[in-house]
Order: structure tokens, then C-alpha cells, then sequence
């Protein structure tokens, strides 16, 4: 019997869900599914510039797993920049460590913890307000706990 898979920590959700190359239409192309955990791999490799056990640490996983991640992550980036595939990123068992939230009305993008409510912007005071994580279905596992913790 497979261990049950756990949630990896990631730090932000993307600020994209998707990409694709500049003249080619979307609904033409062919598109490769990055999760949201080889998404973060990543960051924390290749942009962060932590090294593999620095990074598996972050996201509370082995460091095998993590070398499986980058692999994959990387084959996928390079289809996409070399073969002019789209990108969506979607997917994973994945618990964020904080949100982002953008404001609809003037774009401002704000950081909080996960459990933080904002009402409404810092900047113009609309309530009009994208939640990022749960774009991603980040909350699920949030709201299902406090379920069971009562």
C-alpha cells in the first residue's frame, strides 16, 4: 500500500497561473502542467539559489524528493522556452505558508499569513480582492481541520 501523500510547504502561491509565448495563441498551443511543488522547486533552486538540502528542508521533504522535483521542473521550463509550449502551473498537494491577495480595482498585491483575513485594500480601500492560494484550492485543508479540531 503507497504511504498517503503529504501536503509540501510552499512559501507563496504563484503570482501566474500560466504562461505562453509572445504571437502564438493560446487555445493552439500545446500546454505542459507544471505542479505547484515543481513550481517551487524552482524558485527555491534556481532563484533562490538554495542548494538541494537547504531547499527540501524549506518545503518539508526529503531531499530525494526534491532532486525528483527540480528534474522534472527543469525538463518542463525547457520545453517550454525551447519548443514553444504554454505552461500551466496547477496542481500538487501543497500547503502555503503565507498568501497573497490582489486588490481587482488598483492591482496592488499584498503578503499575509494563511489564516489572515484582509476586508480591503491598504492602498485604495476597495473590498473587491483576489485570494491567489485559492486560486489553487489552498484553504480546503485549512478549513477541513478546524472542522475536525472542534
Amino acid at each position: 500500500m503507497a504511504r498517503p501523500k503529504t501536503h509540501r510547504m510552499i512559501h507563496t502561491p504563484p503570482l501566474y497561473k500560466g504562461f505562453k509565448p509572445i504571437g502564438a495563441r493560446g487555445r493552439d498551443l500545446e500546454t505542459i502542467e507544471m505542479s505547484i511543488d515543481e513550481y517551487e522547486s524552482l524558485r527555491l533552486a534556481d532563484f533562490e539559489g538554495l542548494n538541494q538540502e537547504e531547499a527540501a528542508e524549506e518545503m518539508d521533504i526529503s531531499r530525494s524528493t526534491f532532486a525528483r522535483l527540480i528534474e522534472s521542473a527543469r525538463k518542463k521550463s525547457s520545453q517550454f522556452l525551447i519548443q514553444g509550449k504554454g505552461l500551466v502551473i496547477d496542481g500538487g498537494s501543497v500547503h502555503f505558508k503565507e498568501n497573497l491577495v490582489q486588490c481587482h480595482d488598483c492591482h496592488h498585491i499584498f503578503t499575509m499569513r494563511m489564516g489572515e483575513n484582509l476586508e480591503s485594500c491598504h492602498v485604495c480601500g476597495s473590498t473587491n480582492l483576489i485570494d491567489l492560494a485559492g486560486g489553487f484550492g489552498h484553504g480546503r485543508c485549512c478549513k477541513e481541520n478546524q472542522g475536525a479540531e472542534k
